[in-house]
């Protein structure tokens, strides 16, 4: 390679003269240039098929991303309905059960009526139930009682109702008679086969009901005896029916 660095431009010059040397650099950098535009068009070629199969990748995963996409939506679309199936299942089911629970409790009403053989008192308290209001510390009371076919006589008297808990933190029982227009005449009964006996109290600030004292009073007068039936219900934590 030592004779590389005994060329210079000045030997050039005089060897092959000003004109030969103008025609030999243009010679020498249209090869060069050839040369050059040859390969940046093999690269050029090389990078447009590498973004071609790129692309053609992307446009793959792009259509597979819409497939999977598709078919999560579908998926989805299928565990709504699924889920509002099963919510309506279990709405029916629901219903069901309170229907069936209804038609026992009027089974067992009517059977009481109708099949005395199966009760062991003819004269019952069936139910009693107590609902809230909208107003504070108001509700309202439903007393249902009945008798028995095997009794031809009809059942005459009144009831007694009273609310057992604490007041200001101190024991109390409250008289339905005193915190109610159920006066003895409302709360008074006389019937063969049944009666429900209803009615609005106030139960005072501060009292907190534990138990609900009902009893059923039925005086000796012509041919009937004297009878007291008295039955006591835990205080609902909510609206619900606490007769038998």
């Amino acid at each position: 390679m030592n004779w590389l660095k005994k060329i210079t431009f000045a030997g050039l010059h005089q060897r092959f003269g000003a004109f030969k040397l103008w025609i030999l650099t243009l010679i020498t950098l249209l090869i060069i240039s050839q040369i050059a535009y040859r390969i940046g068009n093999f690269y050029q070629g090389h990078q447009e098929k590498i973004i071609v199969t790129q692309n053609e990748r992307l446009d793959r995963l792009y259509r597979l991303n819409e497939e999977q996409q598709s078919k999560i939506n579908i998926l989805n679309v299928e565990l709504e309905i699924e889920r509002l199936a099963n919510q309506d299942a279990m709405e029916n089911l629901d219903e069901l059960e309170k229907q069936q629970y209804e038609l026992k409790k009027q089974l067992a009403f009517y059977e009481k009526i109708m099949a005395p053989e199966k009760q062991a008192q003819g004269f019952v308290i069936d139910e009693v139930s107590v609902t809230p209001s909208a107003s504070d510390n108001h509700y309202r009371l439903k007393v249902v009682l009945v008798q028995q076919l095997k009794s031809k006589r009809f059942a005459s008297g009144h009831i007694e109702v009273e609310f057992v808990g604490s007041l200001n933190n101190r024991p109390a029982t409250i008289k339905l008679a005193n915190v109610s227009d159920l006066d003895s005449k409302k709360r008074g009964f006389n019937f063969r086969y049944f009666q429900v006996i209803e009615g609005d109290f106030n139960l005072p600030e501060g009292f907190v009901p534990e138990k609900i004292e009902v009893a059923a009073i039925l005086p000796a007068k012509g041919q009937q005896k004297y009878r007291r039936l008295q039955e006591s219900y835990p205080w609902p934590e909510e609206e619900s029916s606490l007769g038998n």
